[in-house]
């Protein structure tokens, strides 16, 4: 502590000198937040906020202040999902990136239908505290937020930013993805069966990226993962699906929920997913980057909507040659 009564420490990579003697929650409030809707890590450790009020700064501290950044009526045929113990309607998540600002996001996510979207964890802007926040256009108490470790390249990455989450939103539904390159943004499976192990163990429910690969999915299943997202092309790549047959593999072959995560590039490509026996589709760029992307998500809503209905039915069979639709008997 200096002669002038003040610490040293660093918030967010951020040097401040700060009153000693200040706790975690004064000085989240001094810098403009609400102690409740932010969560904090002091020295690498995760700081429950229940004893924000009780723990206080010291001389040399490193701080992480984080935040989250990013339904109708049961009807007798509703054909919902179910994830780790909680049941959806929708079976279309929407991420939170890439669009030109919150209100955009919010609409788009409205005219979706979707009841969950994917968060990114990222440090409180502590010179801007009155800055918009996601939680202040898509309501947290009404659709489900499902925080995700994208930009990880580590387990040790991808365990410490969810553990932050948690104490941030009290969320155990989350989705990991460890990334093994940035060109291909291909999951690191050897470093994601490993983080799965973890956060299970943990107690979190991780829903888990990972290769198109069915043996890889079952090793996520037997490691703790409630839930399955293959790839079907790249991140960002709008190719669609390039490998329906293993997909339709790691359909199955697992007893978990089966999500479609990357690649889908259009209303069509999300129908065909469905049309496999997925569970869902996970997509952000294919509606933030569309020319509309309010009417995007109203397509990719109908399309996986179609698709579910269209794999429920059941298709016809594949034929060599023509068969008529119309008898032949009574031809004139």
């Amino acid at each position: 502590m200096s002669v002038d009564g003040t610490v040293s420490i660093h918030i967010n990579g951020e040097h401040r000198r700060v009153r000693a003697g200040l706790t975690l929650a004064e000085l989240a409030s001094e810098l403009g937040f609400v102690p409740e809707k932010v969560a904090v890590e002091r020295n690498l450790e995760v700081v429950p906020r229940s004893t924000l009020a009780d723990v206080c700064v010291e001389d040399g501290d490193e701080l992480e202040i984080v935040h989250f950044v990013g339904g109708g009526d049961w009807t007798a045929d509703d054909d919902g999902w179910t994830v780790a113990g909680q049941t959806f309607r929708s079976r279309l998540i929407v991420g939170t990136g890439k669009y030109k600002d919150f209100e955009q996001n919010a609409a788009a996510v409205a005219a979706s239908g979707a009841e969950i979207v994917t968060v990114a964890v990222r440090r409180v802007n502590v010179s801007d505290p009155k800055a918009p926040m996601l939680t202040d256009f898509i309501d947290p108490k009404k659709i489900t937020y499902l925080p995700n470790t994208a930009g990880c390249y580590t387990g040790e990455e991808a365990i410490r930013t969810l553990r932050l989450a948690r104490e941030a939103g009290g969320w155990d539904l989350v989705k990991l993805e460890v990334l093994g390159e940035a060109r291909t943004l291909y999951p690191d499976m050897v470093e994601t069966l490993r983080a799965t192990e973890i956060l299970a163990k943990e107690g979190f429910k991780p829903m888990v990226y990972c290769v198109d690969d069915p043996i890889a999915a079952k090793r996520l299943e037997d490691a703790g993962a409630v839930a399955i997202m293959p790839l079907g092309a790249p991140i960002g790549s709008g190719l669609g699906i390039q490998n329906r047959v293993t997909i339709r593999l790691i359909v199955e072959g697992t007893k978990l929920p089966v999500l479609v995560d990357a690649g889908v590039g259009t209303a069509s490509e999300a129908a065909q997913a469905m049309e496999l026996g997925c569970t869902g589709v996970l997509m952000n760029t294919a509606i933030a980057e569309a020319k509309d992307p309010v009417l995007m998500a109203a397509a990719m809503k109908a399309g996986v909507e179609a698709g579910r209905m269209a794999y429920r039915a059941g298709r016809m069979g594949k034929r060599m040659y023509a068969d008529p639709s119309s008898p032949l008997a009574g031809l004139i």
